[in-house]
C-alpha cells in the first residue's frame, strides 16, 4: 500500500509500505493494513509509524487528517517530521518550530525598526504638511 504525507511546505513522504500504525491523543491507536476498510480520522497530536519489511519510520504529526481508501494512505498535516523513532522525530520537529518562532521574533523587531525609521523620515521630510 502507498502512503503520502503532505504539509503546507510540500510532500514529506511518498512510499510503498507494508502497514501503518496511527496514534493520536483524540482517537487512540489503530493499524491500517492492505485492503483495510476505508476511513478518515483526525490526528491532533500523534504519529504515523510506517513499516516496510525490516525498516520502520515514524512521522510525528501536529494537527492533521489521515484518509485511507483503495490501499492509499493520505496524511495531510499542519506540521510533520519523519524520523527513525517517535522521540527523534518529535525533537527535530520541536527544534524546527523553535527556530521558526525565533525567526518570526527577529522579523517583528526588524519590522518595528523599519516602521520607526519610516515615521522619522516622514517627519524630517515634513511630508505630512502640504
Amino acid at each position: 500500500m502507498q502512503i503520502v504525507v503532505v504539509t503546507p511546505a510540500g510532500k514529506l513522504y511518498d512510499e510503498v509500505v507494508d502497514y501503518v500504525v496511527v496514534s493520536s491523543k483524540n482517537t487512540g491507536q489503530f493499524a491500517l493494513m492492505k485492503n483495510h476498510t476505508p476511513l478518515i480520522s483526525s490526528i491532533d497530536s500523534g504519529y504515523v509509524k510506517m513499516v516496510k519489511e525490516d525498516q520502520t519510520l515514524v512521522t510525528v504529526i501536529l494537527n492533521g487528517v489521515i484518509e485511507f481508501s483503495n490501499n492509499i494512505v493520505n496524511v495531510i498535516a499542519q506540521e510533520a517530521h519523519v524520523g527513525f523513532t517517535e522521540d527523534s522525530a518529535m525533537e527535530h520537529l520541536l527544534s524546527v518550530r523553535k527556530e521558526r518562532l525565533e525567526e518570526n521574533k527577529r522579523r517583528m523587531v526588524d519590522f518595528g525598526k523599519a516602521e520607526k525609521e519610516l515615521a522619522e523620515n516622514i517627519q524630517k521630510a515634513k511630508a505630512s504638511k502640504v
